[in-house]
Formats: C-alpha cells, structure tokens, sequence
C-alpha cells in the first residue's frame, strides 16, 4: 500500500490563505483556553494539548459535520478520544466549536464539573466516549464507523489516539479489523509527540517504521508535521477524498512538539504531566501571544 509524506503547498491562493489562517486562529484560541483551565488546577496534561491545538483546530473548524446547538444530531460526525487524558484540549475544542460555553472552562477539573481531567462521555457534551485505559478508541472507532454504514449513514468517524497507543496490541486488532471490513468512512488521527509517561516513546517501546506499519495493514498512511496548518489541511484533503461507505480507512501521523506555542514548556522536563508555577502562567500566556501575533504580521 502507498505512503505519503504531505507538506504544506507553497503558492496558495487567497481561499487557501483564508482557510489556514481560520484554523490557525482557532488552534491558537484552543491554546489560550487549554492554558486558563491548566491554571484552575495548577498542573495537568498541558503539553500535549498545546501540542495537539492545530490537529484539534482541523477537525473542528474544517472537517467535522456537527450542531453546536444538538451535539447528538443523528447525522454528526463522530470524533472519539481515545486518549483521555488530552479531555483538556478536547474541551478547549468543544468550546471553541460553541458546543462546551467558554466560561465554564473555569470549572475544569472542579467537583460536579462536566469537565472531568479524563474524559467522560457521560459528563461533557460533544464528547462521544470515556477515554482513559489507552488502546480502547480505535477498536470502538471501528464499531461505530461499521454501525453507521449498516445504518446507510454517511457520517464519518474521526479517532484521536496517541503515539503511545501504538504499544497496545488492541489497537493493531482494531487497525485490522477496519481494514477487513473497508471502512473507508473511519480516519484515524495519530499524536506522535515521542513521549509518554514512562519517558521517551522510542525508549519504552520503538515502534517505527509507524507509516509502513500501517500501509502494510490495509490503510491509506500520510505523515505530516502535525503543528502545520497547511501540511494538516493537506492531508486531512487527501483523507477526505478517500473517504467511502466501502473503502480503505485512513490514517494521519503528525508529528507535533509537547508545549507547542509557549517557549517556556516546550523543553521542560516531565512534560508528559506538568507542573506549572503560579507565577509562570502569565507568561505562557504572553509567551503564546507574542508568537501568534508574530506568525500574523509575518
């Protein structure tokens, strides 16, 4: 099966500049929000939403079907956190798409909060399953995108996981098992930030050559720089084009930066939980500011 490796296109016209520069703004407003909520606790799973802001701000402000205003609209798009743990990003998402209020951001992590640390679809609106034990997203994925197609949905399955998932054999099962049965309405989407809690990925369990790994089990495989509006467009484009009731499913490998966006988190060690100082705050949130206003003027 063929891999691809995208890159952002030089030349774009004016659409094309419209439609980055929209997601580039929502990646960075779904930064600010990730931020405000770290503060309310002190600590948290900040890096990795920092990290993942741009594939987050694709698939909500670009290429997910859904209704703000009806986040169980039978015809939805249906994005699934397999990663639980990354809940802060994904609420800062939700909020950006209308779905979750900006202001009860604040109550992130709070007692009686909707907005547990871990994802729960039972507490959060839009969020579409409970996140947690790791290798479980995708094999539900596959159940759901198998559903929808028996139902004659066209409604599409998007599964965040991480590159740490990649360890769990259920996950490969699952990969498996969307190829058997061509689900080409499932795309998958795959945080390789190299690190998770036990350390470095390529420390705890090396599982390159990923792109052919999954080429190999029946999927369209495109890699991208997952901190690239444009490179992520790209190849969200090129998912979509493949996308069909019977089909092969697709994968998109980013490969993104732990504190993306905020200088002061990106080489901090223990990323993969932070603990962030009382008076560092403001400065994340200059620091995130500082480079968005630069990137705009540029």
């Amino acid at each position: 099966m063929p891999t691809q490796t995208v890159q952002a296109q030089p030349g774009q016209n004016q659409a094309d500049q419209d439609r980055i520069a929209k997601v580039g703004d929502a990646a960075y407003r779904i930064r600010h929000h990730a931020l405000n909520m770290g503060e309310v606790q002190g600590q948290g799973y900040v890096g990795q939403a920092l990290g993942a802001a741009d594939m987050l701000a694709v698939v909500y402000a670009d290429q997910l079907r859904f209704r703000a205003e009806d986040p169980h609209w039978e015809a939805r798009d249906r994005f699934l956190l397999s990663t639980g743990h990354y809940a802060i990003g994904h609420y800062a998402a939700l909020a950006e798409a209308g779905i979750v209020p900006v202001e009860e951001l604040q109550t992130y992590g709070s007692d009686d909060s909707r907005l547990p640390m871990s994802g729960m679809s039972t507490y959060t609106p839009g969020m579409e399953i409970s996140g947690g034990s790791l290798g479980h997203g995708l094999t539900i994925a596959v159940g759901m995108a198998l559903g929808l197609r028996h139902q004659g949905s066209d409604a599409r399955v998007y599964n965040f996981l991480s590159d740490g998932e990649l360890d769990e054999g259920s996950t490969w099962e699952a990969a498996m098992g969307a190829h058997h049965h061509q689900l080409g309405n499932l795309t998958a989407m795959v945080d390789i930030n190299a690190l998770q809690a036990d350390g470095k990925t390529d420390t705890v369990l090396r599982t390159e050559p990923i792109t052919e790994k999954w080429a190999a089990a029946g999927w369209y495989a495109q890699r991208v720089d997952g901190n690239d509006v444009g490179a992520l467009l790209a190849a969200f484009d090129n998912a979509a084009a493949q996308a069909a009731a019977v089909g092969r499913p697709s994968v998109i490998l980013c490969d993104t930066k732990v504190g993306r966006g905020v200088p002061l988190l990106e080489d901090r060690e223990k990323a993969h939980f932070m603990r962030i100082e009382e008076h560092e705050w403001q400065t994340c949130r200059e620091q995130l500011t500082a480079g968005y206003e630069g990137k705009a003027s540029a």
